[in-house]
């Protein structure tokens, strides 16, 4: 894990363009130009809902999920006085389209799928986990099967390499722009893409030799391995890359302001020691939530999408 500041630093590395483009949907406004969508004034388009719904990123096994929150959710309701139900989802598109179809008020998604939240679905993300000390942030690994042939990535051009979606960062837009300006290797032209539909996914295929390497976020990777989903003498990392920020937390823009406050004090409130939350995330190093800014903790991430030619119209 690094600070916020040498996760950025860090950018240099990869050569990407200096600034990416990025603009909210109409239907949103951004005077302070802080580029997420600004809380409506007019009391009309505001939200109070009696329940609210909260989401994870996509994972293999949901089920999993909704018990490690459950603490987390309870005091939520506490600190809201309201109702909060866990939504399991099965894919980064049901997720955006709940949260711009207003079925989905507070959310984690992941790093890549962050910048089409903002911009198509008025996300607005102000929290994310990190270690007790206040660093953050996890790597893009290309692993293979341990018993592979790969040592190196020069080794899988001409093979196959498996991503997770396309809107994940890690699982797909780091390492496609890291592929070409680093190796010069593009998909479909110097290797055969296959997409798994989530990290956990690549990372068992992986262990299985199913596929011939992956690129995913090694924080899903440890996390697997201390609960004894695949053992670390299954797989083997060929190249690691920067440290980026992990998912991003945070309410849909129309919520009554109070409320969104309340959501905030919730997370930064939540404690942490002896909780479900902190049994599971712990194996990836987070001990708390820490406050950030779409604006420059995820610049690195817009860029990457420039690199990959990302657009943010919204369909």
């Amino acid at each position: 894990m690094k600070s916020i500041a040498a996760a950025l630093a860090a950018t240099v590395a990869l050569a990407l363009p200096a600034h990416a483009e990025f603009q909210l949907d109409s239907r949103y406004q951004d005077a302070d130009g802080d580029l997420v969508a600004d809380i409506p004034t007019d009391e009309s388009q505001l939200v109070d809902p009696d329940t609210l719904i909260f989401a994870y990123t996509p994972v293999e096994d949901p089920a999993v999920y909704a018990d490690v929150w459950a603490g987390f959710l309870e005091h939520m309701e506490e600190v809201t006085g309201k109702k909060v139900e866990f939504f399991p989802v099965q894919s980064n598109a049901a997720q955006l389209e709940a949260m711009r179809a207003g079925r989905l008020h507070i959310s984690g998604f992941n790093t890549g799928s962050n910048p089409i939240a903002v911009a198509c679905a008025g996300f607005r993300p102000f929290a994310m986990m990190a270690a007790e000390d206040g660093s953050f942030g996890y790597e893009m690994e290309i692993i293979a099967p341990a018993n592979s042939d790969a040592g190196e990535i020069e080794d899988l051009r001409d093979g196959q390499i498996a991503f997770t979606q396309e809107t994940s960062n890690s699982g797909f837009k780091a390492p496609s722009a890291i592929l070409k300006s680093e190796f010069n290797m593009v998909a479909g032209e110097d290797f055969e893409p296959a997409f798994s539909g989530s990290h956990d996914t690549s990372i068992l295929g992986v262990a299985n030799s199913d596929y011939q390497a992956a690129a995913i976020a090694n924080s899903v990777k440890d996390r697997m391995i201390e609960r004894e989903v695949i053992s670390a003498d299954q797989i083997r990392t060929i190249y690691k890359s920067q440290t980026f920020p992990t998912t991003g937390y945070g309410t849909v823009y129309n919520l009554r302001p109070e409320l969104q406050e309340k959501i905030r004090e919730a997370f930064f409130s939540f404690p942490w020691e002896g909780s479900a939350l902190q049994e599971e995330f712990s194996k990836s190093g987070e001990a708390q939530f820490i406050e950030i800014t779409f604006k420059d903790d995820w610049a690195v991430i817009r860029q990457i999408d420039e690199a990959n030619d990302v657009s943010y119209d919204c369909q």
